[in-house]
């Protein structure tokens, strides 16, 4: 199993719209792969490591897929639609991991 990670970085004045990410965008994402994305998680983020640090990510989501072919299966046709939704939440730039889950 593989974990794709898009996170937003928390930057100061930067727009991101949670309730839309929850309730509209990440559902698009999940309605257009169908049964590549296993589940998916999504976080917001309260704050850093230290006392009163920010939060590194003011955003993220974590899509479970079988394999990186699965995700790039159910992902790559509809990328374009999923990309231009990108605007209607934030203004920020994603950050991209993708990750072997080795515990679960």
């Amino acid at each position: 199993m593989i974990k794709v990670s898009v996170m937003y970085p928390n930057t100061p004045g930067g727009r991101f719209d949670h309730d839309y990410y929850r309730d509209k965008h990440m559902p698009l994402v999940k309605a257009r792969m169908g049964d590549a994305c296993k589940s998916y998680t999504v976080d917001k983020g309260l704050a850093g490591g230290a006392p009163g640090a920010p939060a590194a990510y003011v955003g993220m989501c974590h899509i479970f897929c079988d394999s990186i072919e699965a995700f790039q299966a159910g992902f790559g046709p509809h990328a374009k639609e999923i990309m231009a939704d990108i605007p209607n939440y934030t203004d920020q730039s994603p950050v991209i991991q993708i990750s072997e889950v080795v515990v679960g």
